[in-house]
């Protein structure tokens, strides 16, 4: 019998501050890491499963701890008994009696669980030879909901209610799983819109952008408001008219401050503001959204549970929301947030960048599209042209579009070499990194 022998785990850090890519008015110096896991075997053939946590730098080394924390209710395990039932596997760990108290289902130790489920799922995927999008679109409607944990969801969503949003899309999926392997799946890019970037640097690659399929960017807003009114008319300047323009405040303002910062930049036509304030606040989101209407609200990356997006559609509060892949309980969570999304009516817009957000959240924006709503020119995936080349089967975008993975898992796996040279602080590029890219 094949069991887990180890849970490995691995403090990653890239020192993008020096460039100031993934920079933003609540984040000027970020440097991407990753709290990478890996789940090793015993199968002969070296079977293991890979998954990680995204933070920007300092309190990566808190975060790898809590996934080592998990080490006893992992290792020694059956493989056969987490992949046959991998909700009561998610069940498992987030429902520990006493790791729960550091939440519950929230924060640091909410992040390992989930990067810990997602390295589960990789590992099921490459059991079955499938990469994960495939691997849950392939599920029946009961298997697919046997990974939900619907505690607290039922007066918004209840288990028929979800597995009849599930069987209606039943009938269709072999067509949009062909269809999703000849197109793609549409993507925006953040790449032109760091807010350390210089206005003539931001243009360029707005331009770039567009000559390479995009047709929506986003830039970063909120340290000055005569700046984000300048970059913005730049920005429309250089796409034309015809290319969509988001903003991101990353949660910079209160509720009176978003209304009244936001109300100039209505004649640029945004296609949505991304955090406006406090991601908790969903009150604060519902009177921004009633404050700056018709410009669409969103939030959801930093959303840290199935409980806070229920609120935030109960609410009204969004007119999109954005998940991430590894901020909440894993898949099983994710695939709880897209059915609560489905059956609000509202579109998912997925966060990614970062250290393989875009490998991860791919896999749900297609499963999405294939098992649960059938849509997805309405939506796109983020895209950040950043540090894909660590990954094994990084994405591949043609056009402004996601191809759909191929190789089975969840892509999710790092270069061996990439994890030895960025581990913090021994690996050869710390060694040499200068002192201002050392947290």
């Amino acid at each position: 019998m094949v069991k887990i022998t180890a849970l490995e785990t691995f403090d990653v850090r890239f020192p993008t501050s020096l460039a100031h890519d993934g920079s933003d008015a609540m984040n000027p110096d970020p440097d991407y890491s990753a709290a990478y896991v890996v789940l090793k075997t015993d199968a002969p053939e070296g079977l293991a499963g890979y998954g990680l946590v995204f933070t920007i730098g300092r309190g990566n080394d808190i975060q790898t701890t809590a996934l080592a924390a998990l080490r006893p209710m992992v290792v020694g395990r059956p493989v056969k008994d987490i992949v046959d039932d991998l909700g009561a596997f998610a069940r498992l760990l987030t429902g520990d009696s006493q790791l729960r108290w550091l939440g519950p289902e929230k924060g640091v130790m909410h992040m390992a669980i989930g990067a810990v489920i997602n390295a589960a799922w990789d590992l099921a995927a490459r059991l079955a030879g499938k990469p994960v999008w495939r691997f849950i679109a392939d599920m029946t409607p009961e298997q697919l909901l046997s990974q939900i944990d619907f505690r607290y969801l039922t007066d918004a969503l209840t288990p028929e209610q979800a597995l009849a949003i599930l069987r209606e899309a039943e009938p269709h999926k072999q067509a949009r799983i062909a269809q999703l392997e000849t197109e793609g799946y549409p993507a925006y890019t953040t790449s032109p819109g760091w807010l350390g970037y210089t206005d003539e640097k931001m243009q360029r690659l707005a331009r770039k952008a567009v000559e390479d399929g995009f047709r929506t960017i986003k830039l970063k807003v909120g340290l000055r408001m005569e700046d984000d009114l300048r970059r913005c008319r730049l920005a429309r300047e250089a796409v034309g008219p015809d290319i969509a323009i988001a903003v991101d405040a990353n949660q910079r303002w209160d509720v009176q401050t978003a209304i009244e910062w936001l109300k100039p930049l209505k004649d640029i036509g945004l296609a949505w503001v991304e955090e406006p304030t406090n991601p908790d606040d969903v009150l604060g989101h519902a009177a921004i959204r009633q404050g700056v209407s018709p410009i669409p609200i969103s939030t959801g990356e930093h959303g840290q549970n199935r409980v806070l997006f229920k609120q935030l559609l109960q609410a009204q509060a969004v007119d999109l929301i954005q998940i991430d892949a590894a901020r909440v309980g894993g898949v099983n969570e994710n695939l709880a947030i897209l059915l609560l999304a489905a059956r609000f009516g509202v579109r998912v817009f997925p966060h990614a960048g970062g250290v393989g957000l875009c490998e991860l959240v791919q896999h749900l924006a297609m499963a999405d599209f294939v098992a649960i709503t059938g849509k997805k020119e309405d939506r796109a995936i983020e895209f950040v042209d950043h540090l894909h080349e660590h990954f094994e089967d990084p994405v591949t975008i043609v056009r402004g579009r996601y191809l759909a993975p191929k190789a089975p898992g969840f892509s999710s796996r790092m270069h061996d070499a990439s994890v030895r040279d960025h581990l913090f602080p021994g690996g050869i590029v710390w060694k040499d990194a200068p002192k201002t890219a050392m947290g």
